[in-house]
């Protein structure tokens, strides 16, 4: 029977085992990779054609190159100077230049201001006599004080704007600031020496609005 058993019976079939999960192949870590300059890399491809392989980099010029070189050289730093020397005096012309305009316009601008002036100093001329001749007492007395106000008055106008009289009184005559209207013997003066002072000169900066008309003793 049991023989029989074993003779009928079915062969037992192994059973499979479950198939494995592949395992991910993790790549190994190595050192990092320092960045590579595109610019230093491709510096070196155009180093590698430009030299075939067993080249140096030691160029050789002929000495006759060389020395056209050298004249060339020379030649642009004759050029360069020449240019600077150039530009140094039209520099120094421009700026010459400027300054003459400068100047011409001030002189312009005083002359016109000197004639403007002038027709003031005869005003004040015309006040100053009066005042000589003004009484200094009576009805007309404050009327008198009104004019030597008026006169100081101008002639704080003129002293502002550069204006001043001309020092006269017992000067020595001076042909650059002086006009002489005559030459006179006295007694009380050096020869040379003004007498009287006829008619006040002004100065408005160096320049000598009008000079000052005097008496000359011999």
């Amino acid at each position: 029977m049991t023989a029989e058993k074993k003779r009928h019976s079915h062969p037992v079939e192994p059973k499979e085992s479950p198939p494995k999960e592949k395992e991910e192949l993790k790549p190994e870590e190595g050192p990092k990779a320092t960045p590579v300059d595109p610019t230093q890399e491709m510096l070196e491809d155009l180093k590698e054609e430009a030299l075939p392989e067993g080249d140096t980099q030691h160029v050789t010029i002929p000495l006759k190159d060389y020395a056209d070189q050298l004249k060339q050289v020379d030649l642009f730093k004759a050029m360069a100077d020449e240019f600077k020397d150039g530009w140094q005096r039209e520099r120094a012309e421009f700026s010459n230049y400027r300054k003459l305009v400068e100047r011409t316009q001030t002189e312009e601008r005083q002359n016109r201001t000197s004639e403007v002036i002038k027709k003031y100093l005869v005003i004040l001329d015309d006040l100053e006599r009066a005042i000589k001749t003004c009484p200094k007492e009576g009805p007309t007395s404050e009327w008198s004080e009104g004019i030597v106000l008026i006169v100081r008055k101008l002639q704080g106008i003129l002293e502002s704007e550069g204006v001043k009289r001309i020092p006269a009184e017992n000067e020595v005559f001076n042909p650059m600031r002086h006009e002489a209207i005559s030459h006179e013997e006295s007694p009380d003066h050096e020869s040379g020496q003004i007498i009287e002072v006829v008619q006040q000169g002004y100065t408005i900066g160096d320049r000598v609005l009008r000079p000052a008309l005097v008496r000359v003793a011999r």
